[in-house]
């Protein structure tokens, strides 16, 4: 297994997850592990490693993210009245495959 979780676990089928969005190259779930009461991520389908390091890509799959990002921030922002979207890069990517956590609520403990 290798530091991507997203590629070994949840693009390859591997570790289930439940669905809120999926477009050719984007798929949008259901954290497996929430640390927040609404926790989703957004991640490229394809292999990116990081924000700053998009591999053998251009720019065009960050905006396509990011058009996934922006409907599932709309509406976790309409129906729980706030939301978050971040992402990590160096030390503080855990899985180094681009992905942005959209959440809302106070962290669990």
């Amino acid at each position: 297994m290798t530091d991507d979780f997203y590629c070994d676990e949840a693009l390859s089928g591997r570790t289930p997850v439940q669905v809120v969005e999926e477009t050719e190259h984007v798929l949008a779930f259901h954290h497996t592990r929430p640390f927040w009461p609404v926790h989703i991520v957004v991640v490229p389908k394809q292999h990116v490693p990081s924000l700053t390091d998009l591999g053998p890509f251009d720019e065009d799959i960050v905006w396509e993210v990011l058009r996934v990002v922006r409907r599932i921030a709309k509406q976790v922002e309409d129906e729980h009245g706030a939301a978050r979207v971040l992402t990590n890069l160096g030390r503080y990517q855990d899985s180094k495959h681009l992905h942005f956590h959209v959440n809302s609520g106070e962290p669990r403990g």
